[in-house]
């Protein structure tokens, strides 16, 4: 896993899987978007207006333990 911050942007972008990928992108919410490869893998996660998320964006701390996901069937 790789995390990348753009100030300019105030973009974070969460890379998952290392390697090249063909990617659609779902759109989570209006900030939170997901890059998917082949068989809906989740390749990378970007979060636009990531310092109103995290205090320090340019290395965000993230605790999976308390990550919370719902999967839905499309």
């Amino acid at each position: 896993m790789k995390i990348t911050y753009d100030k300019e942007s105030d973009a974070l972008y969460i890379r998952l899987l290392e390697g090249d990928f063909e990617c659609q992108v779902m759109r989570v919410t209006e900030d939170v978007a997901l890059d998917l490869a082949a068989g809906d893998k989740v390749v990378g996660i970007e979060v636009l207006g990531a310092s109103r998320l995290f205090e320090k964006p340019e290395s965000p701390a993230i605790d999976l333990k308390d990550l919370k996901a719902r999967i839905v069937s499309a």
